[in-house]
């Protein structure tokens, strides 16, 4: 489904927005594109963000964001907390925002909206718990359409266009890890949080061991799991190591980034980093790479990105697959077959 044609800006832009998307990692990156599109129409604005304090960094020098307000939602836990809750949201008044949008879509961000009292709120049509009723306008989103093209679908609800080029923004960080970092790596990213997602030991092992053949090629391991032991000597663990910085900073400089679908797959997306996902059970249209010039692995076999591909049978990332992807990077690596 195509998204909304371009709309004439609006003759009052507005002098101060929210935007509530406290989520996932992978969330917050997905509504970057949103708050840069709305950065470039009307750069007097100031931008508020709602975010979970864990994903913050990610908003650190993106001159779309003036400020962000986060959202400690695990201080909010029980009677005590549910007093905490009520002075959190009596505070959002002070924004007085004259927009809002909410692209989480549950209560409790539908709920900030209506808090902040802003007088427009815009929200999306699969908005679940009801929170739709927090919403002056509610804007259609279709099935089998990826997360940032939903999220896009607000702006000509708001009289601005869809951009041609899709921005995502993220600051330079120094990175604490520099000194251990060889000229050429490839980045495994293991660890996901949903069931079936994270990669075994064994084929961890696999991959690292296939990926490790050339002693030019340094391997990097991050995220937070459980990490085989007797890693090699090529391999850089940085299993539990790292803060989000760290990590934009080491994947921003990477040679190629192997990644089960996770945040930081959609980060080296974001970056525009070479890349492959890997999706046992998820949809790529739907979760996968926001970048048509990566790679995906998916039902068994490796093909480019492509939002109008159906997902083929889900099928799990065995040995032999952590192979065929490991040999598959090198190839690109080395330039032997199409980049």
């Amino acid at each position: 489904m195509p998204l909304a044609p371009a709309v004439p800006s609006s003759p009052m832009p507005p002098r101060s927005i929210l935007l509530v998307k406290p989520g996932s990692m992978g969330d917050v990156i997905h509504a970057l594109p949103v708050a840069s599109a709305i950065h470039a129409a009307w750069p007097d604005a100031k931008l508020t963000w709602i975010i979970d304090p864990r994903w913050q960094p990610l908003l650190e020098g993106n001159p779309a964001v003036s400020s962000a307000v986060p959202f400690p939602r695990q201080n909010f836990r029980g009677l005590k907390g549910a007093v905490r809750s009520v002075r959190w949201y009596s505070e959002l008044r002070k924004l007085a925002p004259n927009l809002a949008i909410d692209l989480q879509g549950l209560f409790r961000s539908g709920l900030m909206v209506k808090a902040s009292g802003a007088p427009q709120s815009v929200g999306l049509s699969d908005s679940r718990e009801f929170a739709s009723l927090f919403y002056s306008t509610i804007v259609q989103t279709f099935p089998h359409e990826h997360a940032v093209r939903r999220y896009l679908r607000c702006l000509p609800a708001i009289g601005l266009p869809v951009p041609t080029q899709i921005n995502f923004t993220f600051n330079r960080f120094n990175n604490s890890f520099s000194s251990l970092l060889k000229e050429n790596y490839i980045v495994i990213h293991p660890f996901a949080r949903g069931a079936g997602k994270s990669l075994s030991q064994e084929v961890i092992n696999a991959l690292i061991a296939n990926a490790a053949i050339s002693s030019n090629i340094q391997i990097v391991l991050v995220g937070m799991g459980q990490v085989p032991e007797n890693l090699g000597p090529g391999v850089l663990n940085l299993v539990g190591k790292t803060s989000l910085s760290d990590l934009v900073s080491i994947l921003r400089e990477a040679c190629f980034v192997i990644s089960v679908d996770s945040g930081p797959m959609h980060l080296a997306a974001g970056l525009g980093v070479p890349l492959l996902g890997i999706h046992t059970w998820s949809d790529p249209r739907l979760v996968g790479p926001y970048d048509e010039s990566a790679w995906i692995w998916q039902g068994g076999g490796i093909r480019r990105q492509d939002f109008t591909h159906a997902p083929l049978p889900e099928r799990a990332f065995t040995v032999e697959h952590a192979k065929e992807v490991a040999g598959f990077v090198l190839e690109r690596m080395s330039g032997k077959t199409e980049k």
